[in-house]
């Protein structure tokens, strides 16, 4: 018997928005409270959740969302068998590893700035979404990759395995053939010295675990939260066979915005991502890097087919929400860079796409949406009471009414150096501050979608210029940019 006896409300620190402990606090009371009401109530089968999560996978790699040569046969089956939302973002980040935060922001349904510091610590007070599934009843399972704290992996998952903490699989600790993964830990420590070399490609060991964890499951008498987090197509870019063959250079086609060098200092230009690669980047280090990535990404999508076909031979397919999103994007040749650490769409905007109950089937979405909206669309879909540290939108007025407008603007950071905005009619405005030079961008992605033409010396865009300035300045604003772009040098 659960002692109801709870005071809830009377604690003006509880009502105080500024005490998110409090809250959180709060919300862990409501699935008791739930539980005793809906004693008697009629309750149809729960839902189970899969969710995918890639690394440095951009928007544009997907075969049944325009790009012609890359092989993608398991996400393409995705694409027809659900919504395939056309313009998610990632919100940036605070320094070169944008993973991090991207994955703070998924977990937690919580925007870049209101994170704790950089992202790379998820704190107790930010529920995250398989702590949410937990209190619903879920069993909840974690593999692959883990960018933030040991702490708060183990407060998300019950049970896992292949479990690696950390950004890359680094060439002289075993790459990607090789890689340094945990089993779970059930004291939630994972020290270092329990990692151990696993001989097989990261994804397929990711996939091996989740396959292995969907059979236990299957003779569960709850429901499941699965979550397979992939560290590729991320670098070393080592693609095995069969899918190194599939690409070669010669037959890979430059992207429209390829340069050999960026056009100016953007702060980021010796970063570790560009200089895996020597300068000035000729067409064929463009062409070889995306011949690589393409093999990546093939491979990945084989290892996801697995995964979904385990799903079908258990007998879980029809009631599972199939969600698969990247965390950021990466340039790979465009704009004479190779890495992620810009606000170019090739970097910022990411695949998203859910299938399963509920969900229409081969319909996309334009409408502007990110990363961190994953979390309360799951939680409506799950009927899971959404904890109030939240402050995602749910995607299912969008997937259930596709002439809703959705957010009109969306905005992206990118440490201290860069900020930008673009807005659902297709403008786009990027901001540098670097080394005291200050410089500008503008783009009209409904002519210029790979951003190639910047109109910022045009005078005939000068009153668009002026509107996007003053639009980047209300949503670094609205988001709790710790900069402020009113000022000279954004007060650095």
């Amino acid at each position: 018997m659960y002692d109801l006896d709870v005071k809830i409300g009377v604690d003006d620190r509880i009502l105080d928005p500024n005490h998110s402990q409090a809250y959180a606090t709060m919300y862990r009371l409501i699935p008791v409270l739930l539980i005793i009401a809906a004693c008697n109530t009629p309750q149809r089968a729960p839902i189970n959740v899969l969710l995918l999560y890639t690394d440095d996978q951009r928007y544009n790699t997907i075969g049944a969302l325009g790009n012609e040569e890359i092989r993608t046969p398991n996400m393409d089956a995705l694409v027809q068998q659900g919504i395939a939302f056309t313009h998610a973002h990632t919100m940036g980040g605070q320094h070169g590893a944008l993973c991090a935060p991207s994955r703070a922001m998924l977990m937690t349904g919580r925007p870049l700035f209101r994170l704790d510091g950089t992202g790379d610590h998820i704190p107790p007070e930010h529920v995250m979404l398989p702590e949410a599934a937990t209190e619903a009843g879920y069993v909840t399972f974690g593999t692959g990759k883990w960018h933030n704290d040991r702490g708060s992996f183990a407060r998300a998952f019950q049970t896992g395995d292949n479990i690696f903490i950390g950004g890359m699989h680094w060439p002289n600790v075993g790459g990607h053939e090789a890689p340094q993964l945990h089993e779970f830990d059930s004291t939630g420590t994972y020290p270092n010295t329990a990692r151990r070399n696993v001989e097989g490609y990261s994804s397929t060991l990711y996939a091996d675990a989740a396959i292995d964890f969907l059979a236990e499951a299957s003779a569960l008498d709850q429901p499941f939260f699965a979550y397979v987090s992939f560290t590729s197509p991320h670098d070393p870019r080592t693609p095995p066979e069969p899918f190194a063959s599939w690409y070669h250079p010669d037959s890979i086609s430059l992207p429209p915005n390829y340069l050999p060098e960026h056009p100016f200092d953007n702060g980021e230009l010796k970063v570790r991502d560009e200089m895996l690669r020597e300068h000035p980047r000729t067409e064929m280090i463009a062409r070889e890097e995306l011949a690589l990535y393409y093999g990546m990404i093939s491979e990945l999508d084989a290892q996801i087919g697995r995964i979904i076909d385990a799903l079908e031979e258990n007998g879980q397919l029809e009631n599972t929400l199939i969600v698969m999103a990247g965390d950021n994007g990466l340039a790979v040749g465009s704009h004479g860079l190779l890495g992620k650490q810009n606000l170019y769409e090739h970097s910022m905007r990411v695949p998203l796409i859910i299938a399963g109950p509920g969900i229409p089937a081969n319909e996309q979405r334009s409408q502007l949406v990110y990363v961190f909206d994953i979390f309360p669309t799951i939680a409506e879909y799950l009927n899971l009471p959404l904890p109030p540290t939240v402050e995602g939108e749910s995607l299912r007025p969008i997937i259930e009414d596709s002439q809703l407008l959705g957010r009109q603007a969306a905005f992206y950071a990118y440490r201290d150096l860069q900020r930008g905005v673009r807005t659902a009619d297709g403008w786009k405005h990027i901001q540098y501050q670097v080394d005291g030079v200050h410089t500008e961008q503008l783009f009209d992605l409904n002519t210029d979608p790979y951003e190639t033409d910047n109109l910022t010396a045009d005078s005939t865009h000068g009153a668009k210029l002026s509107e996007m300035r003053e639009l980047l300045k209300r949503e670094s604003a609205r988001w709790s940019d710790p900069l402020d772009l009113t000022v000279p040098n954004w007060k650095r």
